[in-house]
């Protein structure tokens, strides 16, 4: 039995030193992306224009979905790619992976040199193409959505990736402002089509760029 015990013994060592060594090296690595990631967004600060969002809307993405532990995202609207970075930042973490479209080339190509500066091109797929034809074309499915396109075609895209939407998904619009108050073009009605149904809730964030988030249930 002594004979057995011995390899047995020096195998479960080795086995549990692998898996502490591997822990720790996972956690050097998820602190030095995150080292990255937080140097380059504060380095480029001043430069999100263009219709990107404001930081304090990523950050409430990028809570989002840790609360959430989603791990299936999609953008639609890339633009150069600052809510990008905050989503696929929290993608890092979870696992998960991000689609993110735009039609404008040129936003397109910054925002894939975006992506590569912070660390995050293995958690984002990005494709230069037509969101009103990609989006009825992707199978899914989606856990978090983030639209921030065409704001006149909110309500489409929404009626599109719903079916595709897990149970106990978010879908979050930007630009939205709470009922009553004065939105972009296409919002309002945006707001009131979700509000409408029943298998969603509803909520609106005003705090920044205004973030209408919609739970499926």
């Amino acid at each position: 039995m002594k004979a057995i015990r011995r390899p047995l013994r020096f195998i479960l060592t080795t086995v549990v030193v692998f898996i502490i060594w591997t822990g720790q090296k996972t956690l050097a690595q998820d602190a030095g992306l995150d080292q990255k990631v937080k140097s380059f967004l504060e380095s480029n600060k001043r430069q999100w224009r263009d219709m990107n969002v404001p930081a304090s809307d990523g950050q409430l993405l990028y809570d989002i979905i840790l609360e959430n532990g989603y791990k299936e995202g999609l953008e639609i609207g890339t633009s150069t790619g600052h809510s990008a970075i905050w989503i696929a930042w929290a993608f890092s973490k979870t696992g998960g992976k991000l689609i993110t479209i735009d039609i404008d080339e040129a936003r397109h190509k910054q925002a894939l040199v975006n992506f590569e500066k912070a660390g995050l091109s293995a958690f984002i797929d990005a494709r230069l193409a037509d969101a009103h034809t990609l989006v009825k074309d992707l199978p899914g499915p989606f856990d978090f959505v983030f639209s921030d396109a065409d704001k006149g075609w909110y309500t489409n895209y929404f009626k599109d990736v719903s079916p595709k939407l897990k149970e106990g998904g978010c879908f979050a619009a930007h630009n939205v402002r709470p009922p009553g108050r004065r939105g972009m073009s296409g919002t309002v009605e945006y707001l009131e089509y979700v509000q409408s149904q029943d298998n969603y809730t509803t909520t609106v964030d005003n705090s920044g760029g205004g973030l209408a988030i919609s739970y499926k249930h």
